[in-house]
């Protein structure tokens, strides 16, 4: 049996960036993946193709829905399958460029495919049909240190006639060819507004049934709602207090029954799209065998360095029971538990100072804490919500639909949270990096100079709004 200085299941983000540390690190890899190709599910089936795609219906659509009266343009062709296509071949191209030949240049990292599962704490087993030096296609394999990182799987909510009927993943929704005529969505988190708005600007028609008392239930209620209205005036029909109670299928037709705030509906598409939510993909690992705990949710519980509850035990990524489900945060907790496992260091990521964004046109964007958080911690904030009619960049496109909300610190001002929705949000957010991480204050953001113009220039507006009437400043002030 081969002995690796450390095994990497899982070939997705976190899984790479785990590799990548190790082969700098000299130690003997070996990774598995089985499921999804190399690159896991956000270059094949997540962040790529669904930005892809969103591009190209924002294209489509504000070429129509624009605000500018002198152009008028009209869409002679669109061809879905072949917009897909294009989507697909993005991905295969970035899949080769930014896994498959990176793995070629890991020296010290060997890959398989094949379904690895523990045996003991310290040794898996590798299930693929091609071991034909293996009785039934099993090898196995031991290891001093492991890292898991098999991420996660759309979750299937138990909902009568669901399964009879079919419905569609995000994994499916970014393959198929054939445009629905109509589309029923269960889940109004970020995968499905995104996936909303997506097929909408394709001219599907898209009906979102969110169970919660609001869409994006992690985000600032007044960005939540401003993002709420703004899909809804695009066409998108939004439910919130919608329990779906069945599902049964008439002829092409697929008939989803919902309790509306109490009040039973029916509702008719040619698909069903399933956001509800994803589980950590844990139950074929055999983690009870090496004493890996798990939570109610069947995610691997970790502690601030990645570790499980076994020392030499590491997992990262969506399989974990940490709160944020990024590719930026599995990569970065990947690095992070390569290195603790080899060095012995406790290095760890404050996820406070972690942006996300939700893809959707005007897009939204947050990071550090709500006020509600604040709150909740024991602390005391202020808080200043600026509508984007207030930033001229705005004005000048002809596009105001934005919120931004700042909270600040109410004895020392410093900044403690950012959070909008607006046109290009995701990129404007980014800069709340440096103002976290820096503890800066809003007399340090009112002080900085932005290029005018620009939409980015919404933080210093928000930061003015604790010290001023910004209804009464001039455009360059």
């Amino acid at each position: 049996m081969e002995e690796y200085d450390l095994i990497i299941i899982g070939g997705g983000a976190g899984a790479f960036a785990a590799a990548i540390k190790a082969n700098e690190l000299g130690a003997k890899t070996l990774m598995v993946n089985y499921g999804l190709p190399l690159g896991g599910t956000c270059v094949n089936v997540g962040c790529i193709p669904s930005k892809n795609l969103l591009k190209a219906g924002e294209v489509l659509y504000y070429s129509q829905h624009h605000n500018f009266s002198g152009i008028k343009l009209r869409v002679d062709e669109f061809d879905f399958g072949k917009t897909v296509q294009e989507e697909l071949d993005v991905v295969a191209m970035m899949r080769k460029e930014k896994y498959e030949d990176v793995l070629k240049n890991l020296q010290n990292v060997t890959f398989i495919e094949g379904r690895a599962k523990f045996t003991s704490p310290t040794e898996i087993e590798v299930n693929n049909p091609s071991f034909a030096e293996a009785p039934a296609g099993k090898q196995k394999y031991q290891g001093k240190k492991f890292v898991i990182a098999t991420g996660s799987t759309a979750n299937v909510p138990p909902v009568e006639g669901l399964k009879e009927a079919g419905y569609l993943t995000h994994i499916e929704a970014l393959a198929g060819k054939i445009q629905p005529k109509s589309l029923i969505i269960i889940g109004a988190g970020p995968l499905g507004l995104e996936f909303a708005q997506m097929f909408h600007h394709f001219g599907t028609k898209v009906i979102v049934l969110q169970r919660g008392n609001t869409i994006l239930p992690r985000v600032e209620p007044e960005i939540a709602s401003a993002l709420q209205k703004y899909l809804s005036d695009e066409g998108i029909e939004l439910y919130t207090e919608a329990e779906t109670l069945s599902v049964r299928k008439v002829g092409l037709e697929k008939i989803v029954k919902a309790k509306i705030n109490g009040v039973e509906q029916e509702f008719r598409a040619e698909e069903i799209l399933l956001a509800s939510g994803k589980t950590a993909n844990t139950k074929d690992l055999n983690l009870q065998v090496a004493g890996v705990g798990i939570d109610e949710r069947q995610a691997i519980k970790v502690n601030e360095s990645q570790k499980t509850s076994q020392d030499h035990i590491f997992a990262v990524g969506d399989v974990t029971n940490q709160k944020l489900r990024l590719e930026t945060i599995a990569g970065r907790e990947g690095t992070l538990a390569a290195k603790n496992v080899f060095t012995g260091s406790r290095d760890s990521i404050n996820y406070r100072q972690v942006p996300y964004a939700v893809f959707t046109y005007p897009a939204v964007a947050s990071i550090g804490m709500t006020d509600a958080e604040v709150i909740e911690s024991g602390g005391r904030c202020s808080c200043k919500t600026i509508d984007f009619s207030k930033v001229p960049k705005a004005g000048a496109i002809k596009d105001t639909r934005g919120v931004i909300k700042m909270v600040i610190n109410n004895e020392n001002r410093k900044i403690l949270g950012i959070h909008m929705v607006a046109p290009e949000a995701a990129d404007i957010i980014n800069q709340g990096i440096y103002i976290l991480k820096g503890g800066m204050t809003v007399d340090d953001v009112i002080d900085s100079l932005p290029v005018f113009p620009t939409l980015s220039e919404s933080i210093k507006i928000a930061a003015l709004s604790f010290t001023t009437d910004i209804n009464k400043l001039s455009c360059c002030v």
